[in-house]
């Protein structure tokens, strides 16, 4: 081959080019960054793995208190509460709520204050007005009173009010008991016969006042004042003996603290209701046998806990059982229930105390077995002999921290109770439970009330159950319309056009949740209620006007479709689409005025059962959707985009067209990473929460209605939290919601890693 001598450079041929040396010196700096690159990486890695693992022990040391065993501890021994001769203690012993004084009233008609400190007696007050009398039974007015009534061997009942006085001198508390005895109500005229069992109730319209005189009588003393709107109102007392048409003897009886309804135990193990809304004319309602198939019992206690809704009964064969009123599922009156049964003592049950601050409450028997119990959920929690035996009173300290019992010689003991969470177990977290006020078990997120006496309801699984439904609305928006679309944009979309739509979509990953979650409740929400019946006629016109177009469009002329550049076709799509919703919501007036008789939230209600709420899944589905969508839409359509370029060459030079191409090559080649980008998407929808808490609701309610609000596990805790008290039940149980959250995600994205691996494995000889 010749060389033209012009085209040569001067000085004669080109020379090789010749690589310009490196220095060891710089190489020793590129290794020595490389190698420091490696450790930053490393170390980094490790920061992130150690940083999880903090948060998860966080989460536990949280979460772990809520499933402690209780503990109880004997303070000190028993404090010799009652002199010699003094007669024995006569029923209910009380305390302040320091534990410091602890109080009594003897047989003989005296009223002991023993110091639990020192476990020596106070003093001893002459109980005013016995006249000569003695003490026959003391009880305490209900959970959680200072109020208790003296009841006397000649048929009278003297009130007695217990205070105690706080005082701080150089940073010492001191506790004093300060009693005050009212005035005493004569309930056997003759005076003859003594008080064996006593129950009182202060309603707003008057007090009520029952009393047992012999095996089979009963008196039921009221008082009713009447106000007037000038001057002075009135009072009214009457008294009268109440029939009893069971059979058997009363054994126990209690009254609730409305005055509405009395409770009788019998000899027979018959619990008796007897209704006293008419205070002329009391009346027995109806007559359970709690004993069941197990044999019959007398009754020995009959009690309520905190709120007087639940009643709990106990027998001389050592059963313990709660009841409620409960109006049936199916309509009638309500009936009393068995809700609980409880372990067993193995003597006869001789004293109840309910807990004046939850649903707690202890029973003991004749031999000091002592047991403590959770109304709530059923369970028995703990229990201890007294180390005295033979106990005759027993009680819940005001703040729930110990028991405090009192046995036949007038010692005192005290029990520390170590419980912070008694109403927590498994079966309360996640099950159905029985909850007062409901016909049935079932399950309940309501953490707070508006009375001392609410029953906390604090079941995750509305909470579970409101995450996954929220989750799976978003995804039924979200994975059809995000899959579609990166599969257009990667095959079919002009690359100059791809230019521009893939960065917007991937702009919407920017918008901040608050934002969107603002739009959807203030903003969609109003809009979806007024063209709902056209947003379900959506899927349906949108694609039937598509093929009409599909179908015009091969109609033209050839020449005229090919000056439209292949690849822009979107172009001519969008105002098609845009026509189609148009005339879907058009139509949807009309479905609307034809088919569900001018109001669709009625026929929802009336045709169906289902009620139609503003903030519901619905708009969930659609903004959440929108948040959730260009997270799937970028990694799937870079793994599309991934797909190496010769298995598409491939493919359509054995005939096949785009299409079956990217079907049945790229769409199974890049499944992998299409599944990595559902599931990631899934995750951030499952953590989602200003949108679920802004755009919902925010109701606690298992109904898999797209109409129905509900509540997630996110959101709730964004809710609750702030009102939490610090390690209180509530708070935990927030810290629970929480690790549950992690290990749903944690095992979501496990299970996507371990099919991302499979799919990868079989489609790698592509």
């Amino acid at each position: 081959m010749a060389v033209n001598p012009e085209a040569l450079p001067s000085g004669g041929p080109a020379a090789p080019a010749r690589r310009r040396p490196v220095s060891a010196a710089r190489t020793g700096r590129r290794i020595a960054l490389d190698r420091w690159a490696s450790r930053l990486v490393v170390v980094g890695g490790l920061v992130i793995i150690a940083s999880i693992l903090a948060i998860v022990f966080v989460l536990v040391a949280e979460v772990w208190p809520l499933f402690r065993a209780p503990e109880v501890e004997l303070i000190g021994p028993p404090a010799a509460g009652l002199a010699a001769g003094a007669g024995g203690p006569v029923g209910s012993i009380g305390t302040d709520e320091y534990r410091e004084v602890a109080f009594q009233v003897t047989r003989e008609g005296a009223l002991q204050v023993v110091d639990l400190k020192w476990g020596t007696p106070v003093r001893s007050q002459p109980i005013p007005g016995l006249e000569g009398a003695s003490v026959s039974r003391v009880v305490q007015e209900h959970v959680g009173s200072s109020r208790y009534l003296i009841g006397t061997s000649d048929g009278r009942v003297i009130p007695l009010d217990m205070k105690f006085d706080v005082t701080f001198r150089e940073g010492t508390r001191g506790v004093a008991a300060a009693a005050s005895f009212g005035e005493a109500v004569v309930l056997d005229p003759e005076r003859k016969r003594p008080i064996v069992r006593l129950a009182a109730a202060s309603a707003d319209s008057g007090a009520v006042l029952v009393a047992q005189l012999g095996p089979r009588e009963l008196v039921v003393h009221t008082v009713t004042q009447k106000k007037a709107l000038v001057g002075e109102g009135t009072r009214e007392e009457s008294l009268q003996a109440l029939a009893l048409p069971a059979e058997g003897d009363v054994t126990a009886l209690n009254i609730d603290e409305r005055g509405a309804d009395l409770f009788l135990g019998t000899s027979q193990g018959r619990l008796v209701r007897v209704d006293l809304g008419d205070k002329a004319a009391p009346r027995v309602v109806e007559t359970v046998d709690i004993s069941g198939t197990t044999g019959a019992a007398p009754v020995t206690v009959v009690d309520f806990l905190l709120g007087d809704r639940t009643i709990v009964v106990g027998d001389e064969a050592g059963r313990v059982t709660t009841w409620q009123i409960v109006r049936p599922e199916a309509g009638g009156d309500p009936r009393l229930v068995r809700v609980h049964e409880f372990r067993k003592h193995a003597a006869p049950v001789m004293a109840v105390s309910a807990s004046p601050r939850d649903k707690g409450f202890v029973t003991a028997d004749t031999s000091g077995q002592v047991e403590i119990h959770y109304g709530t959920s059923g369970r028995t929690l703990m229990s201890f002999t007294a180390p005295a035996g033979d106990l005759r009173a027993v009680f819940f300290a005001p703040k729930a921290d110990a028991v405090v019992t009192a046995d036949t010689a007038g010692q005192i003991s005290q029990w520390k109770l170590t419980n912070p969470h008694p109403e927590i177990t498994l079966g309360t977290l996640f099950g159905k439970v029985w909850y007062e006020g409901y016909s049935a078990p079932a399950y309940v997120w309501q953490s707070t009330g508006g009375s001392d006496d609410f029953e906390a309801k604090l079941s995750l699984t509305p909470l579970v159950y409101g995450t996954l439904k929220g989750t799976f609305y978003a995804l039924v928006v979200a994975v059809p319309l995000a899959l579609f679309a990166a599969l257009y944009v990667s095959e079919f979309m002009h690359p100059d056009l791809k230019a521009y739509v893939k960065p917007v979509v991937e702009i919407m990953a920017a918008l901040p949740s608050v934002v969107l979650g603002f739009l959807a409740g203030l903003w969609l929400a109003p809009i979806v209620e007024r063209v709902v019946p056209g947003l379900f006629l959506v899927p349906l016109v949108v694609p039937a006007l598509i093929l009409a177009a599909f179908f015009a469009w091969r109609l033209l002329p050839v020449t005229l479709r090919r000056r439209l550049r292949p690849g822009t076709e979107v172009a001519l799509l969008i105002p098609v689409v845009v026509a189609g919703v148009w005339i879907a919501l058009s139509l949807g007036g009309l479905v609307e005025m034809a088919l569900l008789g001018g109001n669709y939230r009625g026929w929802l209600l009336s045709t169906l059962g289902l009620t139609y709420d503003q903030r519901n899944s619905l708009v969930v589905g659609v903004a959440m959707g929108f948040a959730v969508i260009p997270i799937i839409f970028t990694i799937a359509e870079d793994s599309l985009a991934n797909v190496p370029g010769h298995l598409r060459a491939g493919s359509l030079a054995l005939g096949a067209n785009r299409w079956q191409t990217a079907l049945r090559i790229v769409l199974p080649t890049a499944s992998p990473g299409i599944f990595s980008a559902v599931m990631i998407g899934f995750g951030r929808a499952v953590g989602e929460t200003m949108i679920v808490l802004m755009a919902t609701g925010n109701t606690p309610v298992m109904d898999w209605s797209i109409f129905n609000g509900f509540r997630a596990l996110s959101a709730n805790i964004a809710v609750e939290l702030p009102e939490a008290p610090e390690q209180g039940t509530l708070f935990r149980v927030l810290f629970l919601a929480a690790l549950l959250l992690f290990c749903l995600t944690f095992a979501l994205n496990t299970v996507a890693e371990l099919v991302r691996l499979r799919l990868r494995q079989r489609y790698r000889y592509l």
